[in-house]
Parts: structure tokens; sequence; C-alpha cells
């Protein structure tokens, strides 16, 4: 049996000639933008819709690097209180962004692993295992008062703690509308 003759079939149905073929790639694109400008239109109203309410002074607190203390901005009612070295209290619910910068201790060679985490409460928020380089992290995160924010290391001597520090920073509170 030969299969010659099916050599010549087209795979789809001819059109007259001139015509054009409609294609669904364009249809993809279009679609694709007008989705964007959709969410984009969307995030704008949730902007509008959720003001922040910031205040003219500003709440933050950083702590080391070692040999120095928790240094905290004046703030009336304040918006964190100090537990321990590396570690915060949030007074002020709102969101917060934090900001870690870790100096690895390259000349470490016990065998516990290289890890330093950020906590809030007892959950982690951030991990590093990165023991090359400095590493500068950190994030925007909502905190509710009487979270308990924490950045821990595997060992102590693990870090150059003359070289690493980190804080957070009151952006704003939402006002949600109701």
């Amino acid at each position: 049996m030969s299969l010659r003759h099916m050599e010549n079939m087209p795979f789809h149905h001819s059109s007259p000639p001139g015509a054009q073929r409609t294609s669904w790639k364009p249809w993809i694109f279009y679609s694709t933008i007008v989705l964007f400008l959709l969410l984009c239109s969307l995030g704008t109203l949730v902007c509008t819709l959720l003001p922040f309410k910031t205040g003219n002074e500003h709440c933050a607190a950083k702590f080391g690097p070692l040999p120095s203390r928790w240094q905290m901005t004046p703030h009336e009612p304040p918006c964190v209180n100090q537990v321990a070295d590396w570690k915060l209290e949030i007074l002020h619910s709102g969101l917060y962004l934090t900001y870690v910068q870790v100096a690895p201790n390259t000349a470490y060679k016990e065998p516990a692993p290289f890890e330093v985490r950020l906590y809030k409460n007892e959950g982690i928020l951030q991990t590093l295992t990165n023991n090359a380089t400095i590493q500068n992290v950190g994030g925007i995160y909502e905190f509710h008062a009487g979270d308990i924010i924490d950045l821990l290391f595997n060992s102590e001597n693990q870090v150059l703690k003359n070289n690493t520090y980190w804080g957070l920073y009151l952006i704003g509170t939402p006002q949600f509308v109701s």
C-alpha cells in the first residue's frame, strides 16, 4: 500500500486566494494586555480605598553592629520595645520594613551549618544559609501588637557581629474602609 497520494493532501481547509487567515496568537497577546491593564486598575483602586495613616515622626529601631545597642527613634507612643539583643516586641500594629545585613565569619569551621533566621513569634520569616558573602535581606511585613521579632544565629561564632545589623521601620497603618 502506497502513501504517495497523501503527500499532496493539505492539512487544513484551503482559503480563497488573497483571504487572510485568522490566528489565535494575536488574541492571546491582546487578552494578556487587557488583563494586565485590569490588574493595574484594580491595584490603583485598592491603594486609593485603603489609605495609610502615617505619623509625622517615624518609628524605627536598629540593632548592631556591635558594640552598639538598640537605637530607637523617639516616638510617642513607642512602636517597639527591646526584649533582648537581636529581639524586639512590636507595640504598634502596622506595616514594617525590615532590613538585615549579615556578615558571615568565613573562618568559622565548626560542624553546625551556617544558618541565620528572622523569626516572627515562633514562625520563620526568612532564612539565610549562604556563608560566602555579606547578605542584605529584608521585606515588608504586617506586624501586630505583641508580636516578637527575633534574629537568631545557629552559632554565635558564625557571624561577624561588628558588621551585622538589623532593624525595622514603621511604614504605616492601613485604615480599612468599612
